[in-house]
């Protein structure tokens, strides 16, 4: 499939105003710094597409938000200025382009070594809004390199956005901490991102159990590598609260990610007799 063929097959159609009004839409997406893909990522080297420019790729992935529509756009693996951007903040760029505010933050530990290497120290991850966002709070895991847990805090929802250690022993630390600051609101809660969870939702089951959290994924479809998808590595959890009317695994291919899209509204409290 061409990448134009990828972003006419992705779009979705603009919502109406009341349908707006109704439901909030996220979009989940790892855009590996918009690396690209294929066999250019790793030409002349393997890896080299991490060190090379690629304005072109990101302007792809950037028209592919837009027609997304989406209320709130969670991005994982972004560059903040590097001189593989120009000097130019992917988030910043993307969100003048849709119309959005954006927070970001390094996802290394704010004592990392990372954080004082040129290229690392701009890797991160980032939340872009359309709602009005009531607050915004950045948290740390104890262990693990990535390390980054954006909070936002919209009216009535909370969304954290993670991107989970490659090791499976600090991914079960991280998911306790993160049960931990899940616990610590009274409001409904969304938890998405990149798990790294290579033994897919099974991994997570007593994460999920104790935080009363259930995959918008019912399905299970993977969503990595983008070329031929195997395992389910990212996802949209949601608690009680919360009821989700769509959920898709979009088929754009400009990233080794495919990018989630979740339709998502407030349930109805139970009537009393």
């Amino acid at each position: 499939m061409s990448e134009d063929a990828s972003l006419a097959e992705a779009g979705r159609a603009p919502r109406t105003s009341e349908a707006r009004a109704r439901s909030l839409r996220l979009l989940l997406y790892n855009i590996r710094y918009a690396a690209g893909t294929g066999m250019a990522f790793n030409l002349p080297v393997p890896g080299a597409g991490y060190v090379r420019p690629n304005k072109a790729n990101l302007a792809r992935i950037t028209e592919f938000i837009r027609q997304q529509d989406a209320d709130i756009v969670g991005l994982v693996e972004i560059d903040t200025g590097s001189y593989r951007t120009g000097r130019q903040n992917q988030a910043e760029l993307i969100a003048d382009a849709i119309g959005h505010y954006s927070t970001y933050e390094c996802k290394y530990g704010e004592a990392s070594v990372n954080k004082n290497i040129p290229v690392l120290r701009n890797q991160a991850n980032a939340f872009l809004a359309a709602p009005r966002v009531h607050g915004e709070r950045f948290h740390y895991f104890d262990t693990g390199i990535k390390r980054l847990i954006i909070e936002l805090e919209l009216e009535q929802v909370r969304i954290f956005l993670v991107h989970l250690s490659l090791k499976y022993r600090h991914r079960q630390y991280q998911l306790r901490h993160l049960h931990e600051l899940i616990s610590a609101g009274d409001k409904p809660v969304i938890v998405a991102g990149d798990f790294n969870t290579f033994f897919g939702e099974h991994e997570m089951y007593l994460f999920m159990q104790a935080a009363r959290l259930k995959s918008a994924n019912v399905d299970r479809l993977p969503t990595y590598p983008s070329r031929s998808p195997r395992s389910e590595l990212d996802f949209v959890l949601y608690g009680e609260g919360i009821e989700v009317t769509s959920f898709d695994v979009l088929k754009a291919r400009f990233s080794d990610h495919l990018p989630l899209l979740c339709e998502f509204r407030l349930a109805e409290p139970p009537s009393t007799p």
